[in-house]
């Protein structure tokens, strides 16, 4: 849920792909479930969820539920192969159609034109690599030459050279975070969610080479950003984002601790008269409370550094945390005297 809570991993066409890696894993796997009716999965399309593709990694499996993503966007992207898998009936029969061999992208190195593009979304997984995948295999289809860097959760990957800069006829930034920008200056971009690559990569490739895109400036970088995303609004979604994501985990982690403290009172008995210290009577109950509301105390913290990271980068995180704490401990300005 709490993954849920950062974007969406209903990616449309009926698909989802819910991922997480937990210490309760102890084997990376590939859970798959399928739904005729539909479920209403709050899909980036709107539309219901038909095929459930739930990878579950060990909590230190580095890149593996990566290259299970990898895998699963080469499969599902090929022509008429979510129809196969919603028309199978049986287990076996969707085992077999995943035993196939993959179509490879055959990546054009002899074109007219050359396309760079950029991919990242918050949470650095399913959606950042499923348009990576759709960006090549349509490229490929149109006999264009691409390079797309990807912005992951196992960091940068196919980093965009100056060389490949230089002689690109035009750039795709598909992110719904910051990345970096100001090296593109003067170049034609399209910049869109990275959904939208998904979704629409032949249009996306199509005006990158048309020569009718607008020439990136690196000096108004951000009010290009905010312009083409969809204005402030747009914007301010991407600042708050960036702090939501770095503050579930306390959010999570916090909540789940004083539910336990909560827990060990009620096993263990509490007398009627001390009811109102439930959570906190006996000694190892109000141990794990105190450390829950520890991580509860870094939540605005948290929240207000990432929020202001995103803005402004690094000189804006300590200003973040500083004025998170502040508003945290209830110390403001007119407090102060």
């Amino acid at each position: 849920m709490a993954r849920e809570a950062q974007t969406s991993t209903g990616l449309g066409d009926g698909i989802a792909m819910p991922h997480s890696k937990n210490k309760a894993v102890n084997e990376a796997v590939v859970l798959f479930a399928k739904s005729n009716a539909g479920v209403d999965y709050a899909a980036l399309d709107g539309q219901p969820v038909n095929l459930f593709f739930m990878i579950a990694a060990p909590e230190g499996a580095n890149d593996t539920h990566l290259e299970a993503l990898a895998q699963l966007s080469k499969f599902l992207l090929q022509a008429g192969f979510t129809d196969k898998v919603k028309a199978a009936k049986y287990p076996r029969q969707v085992l077999e159609l995943f035993s196939e061999e993959t179509e490879e992208i055959e990546q054009v190195t002899d074109s007219e034109h050359y396309v760079l593009a950029v991919t990242a979304c918050t949470t650095g997984i399913a959606h950042t690599y499923m348009a990576e995948e759709a960006l090549k295999k349509q490229a490929a289809e149109m006999g264009i030459a691409i390079k797309v860097e990807t912005n992951g959760a196992r960091g940068i990957d196919h980093k965009l050279t100056s060389e490949d800069i230089q002689k690109a006829d035009g750039i795709i930034v598909a992110a719904d975070k910051k990345v970096e920008m100001n090296r593109f200056a003067g170049k034609p971009m399209v910049q869109v969610p990275v959904a939208a690559a998904i979704r629409q990569p032949e249009e996306l490739i199509n005006k990158a080479v048309s020569g009718n895109a607008p020439k990136f400036e690196a000096d108004a970088a951000d009010e290009a950003k905010e312009e083409s995303s969809g204005g402030i609004g747009k914007a301010f979604y991407k600042h708050l984002m960036g702090g939501v994501s770095a503050m579930l985990p306390f959010v999570v982690g916090g909540g789940i601790l004083i539910a336990l403290a909560f827990l060990i009172d009620q096993s263990m008995g509490v007398p009627k008269d001390q009811l109102a210290n439930l959570g906190s009577y006996h000694p190892i109950a109000a141990y794990f409370k105190n450390i829950g509301g520890a991580a509860f105390a870094f939540m605005l913290p948290v929240l207000a550094g990432f929020i202001a990271n995103s803005i402004a980068d690094k000189p804006g995180l300590v200003a973040g945390f500083v004025a998170g704490s502040m508003a945290s401990s209830g110390l403001a300005f007119g407090n102060s005297f």
